[in-house]
């Protein structure tokens, strides 16, 4: 997946990804890092919901299976207040996003211990029974911090089966990758979706497809 800058041309997809996790998690960091390529060191917590934008060109395969095609991607990324007093605002934009980014802090173990939560709630109102999920350790470069061990994290990816990245807002490291990764994982099932039922309105809450 390559970047583009925010200028006015036209994209085949509008894709939206929601971040998730608890307050304090990073997640308007990582997002200001992934879209600005900055490091943002003084913020406030979010309240409500605030959303950052990137043009990105992937690339797919062709309708041979084999050659490669690309396809601009306008991006939405949409930053969520992980307080409890928030959260039925937070839940109510489930059903719109198509991928999820659900972070956790590596210096704070009830973060961690918090994700399960945020899974359930995902499974019961995100689009499908298995949306598209990336799990995101924060604050990778606070290693006399870190609170989360990898041998956790890995058996809790294992449970769910989804892509882990440890990342750094402050680095940049596994920031790009995380978020490529989630959406080569929404491009694909949208290919799925349209080679097994062709193209169509969006449906109900159901089974996602496998």
């Amino acid at each position: 997946m390559t970047s583009g800058a925010m200028v006015d041309w036209d994209y085949d997809y509008l894709i939206k990804l929601l971040a998730l996790g608890d307050s304090g998690a990073g997640k308007t960091t990582f997002l200001y890092r992934y879209t600005d390529n900055k490091f943002h060191r003084r913020f406030t917590t979010t309240v409500g919901i605030d959303f950052r934008e990137k043009r990105v060109v992937y690339l797919g395969t062709g309708a041979d299976g084999t050659s490669e095609r690309s396809f601009r991607v306008h991006l939405q990324l949409w930053d969520t207040a992980g307080q409890e007093r928030f959260r039925s605002l937070t839940t109510a934009f489930f059903r719109d996003a198509m991928g999820f980014l659900l972070m956790f802090d590596l210096t704070n173990q009830q973060s961690f211990m918090n994700v399960r939560n945020w899974m359930s709630q995902l499974q019961a109102n995100a689009y499908c029974d298995s949306p598209d999920v990336v799990l995101v350790g924060t604050k990778a470069d606070l290693k006399d911090m870190r609170n989360v061990q990898a041998r956790q994290a890995r058996e809790l990816v294992e449970r769910y089966g989804i892509p882990y990245f440890e990342t750094s807002a402050v680095t940049g490291v596994g920031v790009e990758q995380a978020v490529t990764a989630l959406l080569n994982l929404v491009m694909k099932r949208m290919e799925q979706g349209v080679e097994e039922e062709g193209v169509k309105e969006a449906p109900v809450r159901r089974r996602c497809a496998c």
